[in-house]
């Protein structure tokens, strides 16, 4: 989700809409339980892959024509973000995983 810069993980939804439904209840509720992650300092852009892979790999097809790894580039602007992380589910039981980044104020 750009605007508020979260990322959501599908843990159980019966669709996309309950999954961001479930994520947007998450972000407005005041009650929700955040974890506090640490400070990220990034010089911009970054990307978005599975931690299976070593970063080194990002550009190396996959063997027999199986494409590269995935990835998602996540327009970010340099800076220094807090990190928060919290798992939620709402009334219809769709659950999400949420991964914050607010912007870190002097």
């Amino acid at each position: 989700m750009p605007e508020p810069r979260v990322f959501v993980r599908w843990l159980a939804a019966d669709s996309e809409d309950d999954l961001l439904s479930a994520a947007e209840e998450a972000l407005a509720d005041p009650a929700t339980q955040w974890e506090h992650c640490g400070v990220w300092e990034t010089g911009g852009p970054a990307v978005l892959m599975d931690s299976a892979e070593a970063g080194a790999d990002l550009n190396v097809e996959y063997p027999n024509g199986g494409g590269l790894p995935a990835r998602a580039h996540v327009p970010l602007p340099a800076g220094r973000w807090a990190v928060r992380a919290t798992h939620a589910w709402d009334r219809d039981l769709a659950s999400v995983g949420l991964v914050q980044l607010l912007p870190v104020t002097a």
